[in-house]
């Protein structure tokens, strides 16, 4: 079908994973061919390993950066990535020339570079190609802000509390998490903090408004209705 639909597109180039390689370099120039199309040119790229560095990069794996997400999250996703997976980004996501990321990938092996201020500049770059120049430097002025200095965003979103709402309740209706047990994972390893405050019971009621952290990027200013 993949094939099929080259053909009924017309399609001169098709760009795809390696995982694609027999979808598209076999069967699809072979039923282009057989239906009377020129066979279309194949561009067979490397595979994105996703956040963790390990698989490709997959929503249904929860391992993704989304193209939509805002740029403070994009960049801290970015930073969040094993040092091992930037090489990949460096070839597949960024506009850097191979002289570039030569002298970067030599310069974290000979030690003239920190992995951590090249992984910065990755998450710079990726920042602006899908946002802008001005959204990068935000988003890179509050990480540091956020993660390096301690401190809290001086921006982010609010939800009003509701009387009977319990933790795990605040957590899904927020968008904090995906499920309810997402949530509760999170609790029992200690990943919610109420005004720095440890959270672990998804049943316990919502304790008081304040700053609702989820893990290390996730903020929330809860309010009372």
């Amino acid at each position: 079908m993949q094939g099929y639909d080259a053909y009924a597109m017309r399609s001169d180039v098709q760009v795809g994973g390696t995982d694609q390689l027999f979808n598209i370099v076999t069967a699809s120039r072979k039923v282009m061919t057989y239906l009377g199309e020129k066979p279309n040119i194949a561009i067979i790229m490397g595979i994105l390993p996703g956040t963790d560095g390990e698989v490709k990069m997959s929503k249904s794996l929860g391992n993704h950066i989304p193209l939509l997400s805002t740029p403070a999250d994009m960049y801290g996703k970015v930073m969040s990535m094993p040092d091992k997976a930037m090489g990949y980004y460096f070839r597949l996501v960024t506009r850097w020339t191979p002289q570039e990321i030569t002298e970067l990938e030599g310069g974290m092996t000979e030690g003239r570079l920190h992995p951590r201020d090249v992984k910065m500049k990755l998450a710079y770059e990726i920042v602006s190609i899908y946002h802008n120049l001005e959204a990068a430097q935000r988003a890179q002025d509050t990480f540091v802000r956020v993660f390096q200095h301690g401190d809290q965003p001086d921006q982010m979103p609010e939800l009003a509390l509701y009387d009977g709402q319990t933790v795990l309740d605040v957590l899904v209706v927020g968008k904090l998490v995906s499920s309810k047990s997402e949530g509760r994972r999170l609790l029992y390893q200690h990943g919610v903090r109420l005004d720095g405050e440890v959270l672990t019971d998804p049943n316990q009621l919502f304790p008081k408004p304040g700053v609702l952290q989820v893990g290390k990027r996730k903020y929330m200013k809860v309010v009372r209705y």
